[in-house]
């Protein structure tokens, strides 16, 4: 099955929830949440793919990057790519309903491994969900990242004890999710956190923690502060609230104050090869991909996640044959016109 194959089979099988466009910039799906859509205008999620698209490559062909380096390594885990698959759970809210959430994240958590990279699982308002995914990540050997809503600390630690006995390698805490809609509509109480809250939590673990939903120096900074080991620059897809910047616009700022001090992953936008290449020539030291993991693994279950993700190793080589890099860490801003 090739790729176009993949996305028209998943259009299919999203039963509408999804139109699998021929570009996936939330313009068609504006306002769909529940769904896969952004929040009110939809403009937060249209505006991480047009944060990506402003800025352009510098071309350079007088080198010697024959055959550039994709692998990096993070959390002591090597990788094909700097690409991780994104926490997205709800089948039955966001993804049509035709599959079961055990069914989707099997094959997430598959065509990653076979491809070389990592998923990241979630949690959802419905309980049963994270044990589900937690279960398939024991299943893989923990091959993979639990990410838990930023409930009351008590309910937090103990997923994150959950995780830590499926066998994660990290775990983290979307605080972004503390407005989620389709949480509120279960009555299900998520908040934001202070720095001490979130100090509590990460000392509950010895697994490297990751606070995904930062958009902010200051937020940042008060991130390390409070001992995280990695953030995640995202507005959870557009998904919380309307009208914030583009992930690829705050990144760089960011990246300034605390490149060094943690470990720092980007969310929004990312679809292609050049646009892992954009991520991490802004700041990023790997980047996090979550609605197209939904249509290929929809498409073609295991076969079209491994297949998405291969697609996605040729594009980045690529990109770094004809900007001069060979390897992760030699992609910087020079990269940028």
């Amino acid at each position: 099955m090739d790729y176009k194959e993949v996305l028209k089979s998943a259009r299919e099988n999203l039963n509408g929830s999804c139109r699998v466009c021929s570009v996936c910039n939330g313009v068609v799906c504006s306002g769909e949440v529940p769904g896969m859509g952004g929040k009110g205008t939809g403009a937060a999620f249209k505006e991480n793919i047009e944060a990506l698209n402003s800025y352009k490559l510098n071309m350079r062909v007088i080198h010697n990057a024959k055959d550039p380096d994709t692998s990096i390594e993070i959390f002591g885990k090597k990788m094909e790519i700097p690409v991780f698959a994104a926490p997205v759970s709800g089948t039955t809210l966001n993804m049509g309903g035709k599959f079961t959430e055990e069914e989707y994240i099997s094959w997430v958590i598959g065509g990653c491994l076979d491809a070389g990279v990592y998923p990241m699982v979630g949690d959802t308002a419905v309980d049963s969900f994270l044990i589900t995914n937690l279960e398939q990540l024991k299943k893989f050997n923990g091959e993979g990242i639990a990410f838990i809503k930023p409930w009351e600390n008590a309910n937090v630690i103990k997923k994150i004890k959950m995780a830590e006995e499926a066998g994660a390698f990290a775990v983290g805490m979307d605080i972004d999710a503390c407005g989620l809609i389709t949480l509120a509509l279960h009555g299900k109480p998520v908040m934001p956190k202070t720095v001490e809250e979130i100090k509590e939590i990460v000392e509950s673990t010895k697994l490297p923690f990751i606070l995904k939903g930062i958009m902010t120096p200051d937020e940042a900074e008060l991130a390390a502060e409070a001992g995280v080991d990695a953030i995640v620059v995202s507005n959870h897809g557009g998904r919380v609230l309307d009208q914030t910047p583009g992930v690829a616009d705050v990144l760089p700022e960011i990246a300034e104050r605390v490149k060094g001090k943690v470990t720092i992953l980007a969310d929004g936008g990312v679809r292609s090869g050049v646009d892992i290449l954009k991520m991490i020539a802004l700041g990023a030291d790997a980047v996090l991909i979550g609605r197209p993991f939904v249509t290929t693994s929809f498409g073609a279950k295991r076969e079209g996640v491994k297949l998405y993700v291969e697609k996605l190793k040729g594009e980045l080589k690529s990109a770094m044959v004809l900007t001069g890099c060979n390897d992760i860490k030699s992609i910087d801003d020079r990269i940028i016109y």
